[in-house]
């Protein structure tokens, strides 16, 4: 496996937490639900980030 293609998933993880994210923009989502998911995912978008960050070093130090 490439270490690309590893920056390549965990990229495109980080995007899909944010477009998960923008699904709950409108009024109809507001609420105790909305609120309880975006915090999941800000959590998970920051453990993602610091995911990459680590894969990235790597890949600095390998290359």
């Amino acid at each position: 496996m490439m270490i690309s293609d590893v920056q390549t998933w965990v990229s495109a993880a980080l995007t899909d937490e944010t477009t998960c994210s923008d699904g709950f923009a409108g009024k109809e989502m507001a609420g105790e639900v909305k609120t309880a998911v975006r915090g999941r995912i800000e959590k998970i978008a920051h453990l993602t980030s610091n995911a990459l960050a680590l894969i990235n070093a790597y890949a600095a130090l390998h290359n």
